[in-house]
């Protein structure tokens, strides 16, 4: 019997027991499924995550300068740094685009009309990911570079400039989503907003950095940004954590070199120390992370396959069984052990390979929805994973086919026809 005979008679008897084939299916649809919805929805975490880090600018370095020294009121003895890094950064220019502080004020509250940061805690995120309510913006005390080291433009107005620091200016610029936080649709430039107290005056709207309304893409553009300087004004200590942004991935190390033998010998590290990181280091780190999650969620449901296998292997059984005369007359009209074994492994292999096309289907449809509900944006699975699992599908059928096969094929032709 060659093998188009084979393929037939495997056809005829999946149809012959349509209810059975789909039961004995059934876990090769799940398992194949969950699987290759996890992985895609893996996937799409990890493009998302890489969108925002790309949104908020690449090639950065993270400089930090604290001190373990503090007086009696509790507030850090720590010096200002940033002037000298800031020289120090000008004169790498060839390799350094911007440096700026990172200092997130936590204890500022913003207010406009009615909108006051103090009351905004009715924010919250649905069932689809989306943010609802009005969330209070993260507002930092910056340099004029902090829009070159964070990937910012300017939409409406102007950015801080090197004067607003030098003199004190007591101005502010607004991400696009802390813009229609307190100004929806109106134009906020030249109007007027307090800060603890003290009067800043808008003179810019930064451009939205990552379209949507998801908690991630509105949270990364909730901002206000006030010149490091105000802290004059508005009190509070020295900033700590600086962003250095390089001209390009090649040059991080050797900067990340020089700054720490600069901050060697200008920070007293009887009072305080440093340390000086490559933000790619933690996109590496989150990535393996992902990585490891997957592998074992991806376990998890690989353990469907493997019922959905041993699935195959008692129905393939119970086929024998029933097919005991059919297989003692091939045998004694001359047929082979081999072309035996080679009819039970195809139909096996078919009956695991339309579950896998089925689950295929099925993996497809949750990887969209899961990458709209939670993502919101398509995610169709890699052709890989598709090759993967169909392959894997039939891999399942012939392994667990074999058992069965081999003792179709040991049946002898006499005891075979003897059967009932």
């Amino acid at each position: 019997m060659n093998i188009r005979q084979a393929v037939k008679m495997a056809w005829k008897s999946i149809l012959g027991k349509k209810g059975r084939s789909m039961l004995t299916m059934l876990g090769i649809i799940i398992g194949i499924g969950a699987v290759m919805t996890i992985v895609s929805a893996m996937n799409g975490y990890a493009a998302k995550t890489m969108e925002q880090y790309e949104a908020m600018g690449s090639d950065r370095l993270t400089v930090s300068i604290y001190s373990w020294m503090y007086d009696e009121n509790g507030n850090s003895l720590g010096k200002d740094y940033f002037p000298d890094l800031y020289d120090y950064c000008i004169g790498l220019r060839d390799s350094v685009v911007g440096v700026t502080p990172n200092s997130r004020s936590w204890d500022l509250t913003a207010v406009y009309g009615t909108k006051n940061t103090a009351n905004m805690n009715n924010w919250d995120i649905d069932e689809s990911g989306r943010l609802t309510g009005d969330m209070p913006p993260d507002i930092y005390l910056v340099s004029d570079q902090y829009s070159a080291c964070s990937n910012l433009t300017v939409a409406r107005g102007r950015d801080l400039s090197v004067l607003d620091i030098r003199n004190y200016n007591q101005v502010c610029v607004l991400g696009a989503q802390a813009a229609k936080t307190f100004f929806g649709s109106s134009d906020p430039i030249g109007k007027t907003m307090q800060f603890n107290g003290q009067n800043f005056d808008v003179v810019g709207v930064y451009a939205a950095r990552l379209e949507g309304d998801d908690y991630q893409s509105v949270r990364i553009d909730n901002i206000i940004v006030l010149p490091y300087t105000a802290r004059r004004v508005l009190g509070g200590e020295a900033p700590t954590e600086f962003i250095v942004k390089c001209v390009n991935s090649d040059v991080m190390l050797d900067v990340k070199s020089k700054i720490e033998g600069f901050l060697q010998g200008t920070v007293d590290q009887n009072t305080g120390d440093y340390w000086v990181d490559l933000e790619n280091s933690w996109q590496q780190y989150e990535a393996e992370q992902m990585g490891m999650i997957s592998l074992v969620l991806g376990g998890i449901a690989a353990i469907s396959l493997l019922v959905g296998g041993i699935g195959i292997m008692n129905i393939m059984l119970v086929t024998v069984t029933e097919r005991t005369r059919e297989i003692g007359i091939r045998r004694a009209i001359g047929a082979q052990r081999g072309s035996i074994v080679t009819q039970f492994l195809i139909e096996a292999a078919m009956l695991c390979g339309i579950g896998g096309v089925l689950g295929i289907g099925l993996g497809t449809a949750g990887s969209v929805v899961v990458g709209r509900l939670m993502f919101q944006m398509t995610i169709y699975p890699a052709a890989w994973i598709t090759f993967c699992a169909f392959s894997l599908s039939v891999a399942l059928g012939i392994i667990f086919g074999i058992y069965p096969a081999v003792k179709a094929a040991k049946l002898q032709p006499v005891e075979a026809l003897r059967a009932e």
